[in-house]
């Protein structure tokens, strides 16, 4: 199966187009005003236009409403929400009735019992997104730029999709996978030269990593 990589974060024209020229498989938008990275709905609607069917569009939320949700739909007509909240197995089901989009689960680890909820999860969840667990004072739940031990989801048995995150960056992409054998990978500030702030040459590194680690991995397994 061949890997997805999801640059997530993206806020201007120039850092969609490079994630879109270096092949990213998803691009995320974050739609949370906490986040350095939160978009207004009209910056949404002109990046959504731009990635047209290029790319998976992503829309990230914290907890959102059904009105901060139908306005996401309304401006970028995401193909996945990404809910990285504290929502609930029925939430989730919930937005996957109302809206008729895949969910993406994000599920923040500090330690294996983080891993508790999974089943819950997975019963109605589309695919599930692994995250370094912020700590109590952040005021966001991800893009902190902070690794989880990857060596928790090991033995991981999950028939669904999942993708890891969490201070990931060129340097370490193919270590996360290699431990993790997850099926995506799921970057934000580690292609960012500043808060927020997306590097054209990070990015297009990243992707060239993550996809060298998956080409190494298939020669050693034909061998």
């Amino acid at each position: 199966m061949s890997l997805l990589v999801k640059i997530c974060g993206l806020s201007t024209r120039e850092t969609l187009q490079t994630a879109l020229d270096a092949g990213a498989d998803m691009v995320g938008f974050v739609f949370f005003p906490p986040s350095p990275r939160h978009l207004s709905l009209e910056a949404g609607r002109e990046l959504g236009r731009q990635a047209k069917q290029r790319a998976l569009k992503v829309a990230l939320t914290v907890d959102a409403d059904d009105a901060t949700l139908d306005n996401i739909m309304d401006a970028l007509s995401p193909d996945i929400f990404q809910l990285h909240g504290k929502e609930s197995v029925a939430r989730l089901r919930d937005i996957k009735q109302r809206f008729g989009r895949p969910v993406m689960k994000a599920v923040p680890v500090a330690t294996s019992a983080d891993l508790a909820a999974l089943p819950g999860y997975a019963a109605v969840a589309d695919s599930i997104l692994f995250d370094a667990r912020a700590p109590k004072d952040a005021t966001r739940p991800g893009g902190l730029g902070e690794p989880f031990d990857w060596h928790l989801l090991e033995n991981l048995d999950l028939k669904l999709p999942y993708m890891v995150s969490g201070g990931l960056h060129a340097d370490n992409v193919a270590e996360a996978l290699r431990v993790t054998r997850a099926g995506g990978v799921d970057v934000s500030s580690g292609v960012e030269s500043a808060p927020g702030v997306k590097d054209p040459e990070m990015i297009k590194a990243f992707i060239r990593a993550a996809r060298a680690s998956q080409d190494t991995s298939q020669e050693l397994s034909v061998r």
